[in-house]
């Protein structure tokens, strides 16, 4: 295989990452939302959260992508397929993150929180100093993990048209009959990219507050 051939699979592997890393941030913040309605004791909240999460984890993500790819242009939303491929992931990383800071914030001492409320901290400023820092170092092996999946499973964009590793390495393969190289190529690129997270994931855990070093 030639390097002009690799440099195509290294460009399309910028497209691969940029649609992971918009995804988990964007899956983060949905999933942040998503387990405080589920820790909260109201039936108003809690009953969409479990619905939501239950769609999304029980529903094939092959199937959620094309689902939402045929349905933002018929509830009038014409956006490009990369968005669509982005929404998808989105919400589907969101409903796996949030039972992941679920079982991380319920898994905060109630003594503790306790304590904080005895000596006068707000609520607000509980769960920045107390309930967010030990549900993130609790939760954060599972969120690398997560973000791993999602890397892997932004091989499927591809089904919405859009240009990514995967996709890159099925037209290269087709077009110079070398299926063999490209893909290991492919899977090369992807293990590497998956190698960097997990090494960066391991260095901000051992980073963060109260992790023994």
């Amino acid at each position: 295989m030639s390097i002009k051939l690799f440099e195509l699979l290294l460009y399309a592997s910028i497209y691969t990452v940029a649609i992971s890393v918009v995804s988990i941030l964007i899956g983060f913040a949905i999933a942040i939302l998503l387990s405080g309605m589920l820790l909260s004791k109201k039936r108003l909240f809690i009953t969409p959260a479990q619905i939501f999460i239950s769609f999304f984890r029980g529903v094939p993500l092959l199937v959620q992508l094309l689902l939402i790819y045929n349905m933002l242009p018929a509830i009038g939303l014409n956006v490009p397929s990369i968005v669509a491929a982005i929404v998808g992931l989105s919400l589907c990383t969101a409903a796996y993150q949030a039972e992941n800071m679920r079982g991380g914030f319920a898994s905060v001492p109630v003594g503790l929180i306790e304590s904080a409320e005895m000596v006068g901290l707000t609520p607000g400023q509980i769960f920045r100093r107390i309930k967010a820092p030990i549900a993130l170092r609790l939760t954060f092996p599972a969120l690398v993990n997560e973000a791993i999946l999602i890397l892997k499973a932004s091989s499927l964009v591809s089904v919405v048209g859009v240009i990514e590793l995967t996709r890159m390495a099925q037209d290269l393969a087709g077009s110079t009959f070398l299926p063999l190289q490209i893909f290991a190529a492919a899977g090369l690129i992807y293990l590497v990219i998956n190698w960097i997270v997990a090494l960066a994931g391991d260095f901000i855990e051992r980073s963060l507050p109260g992790v023994p070093r």
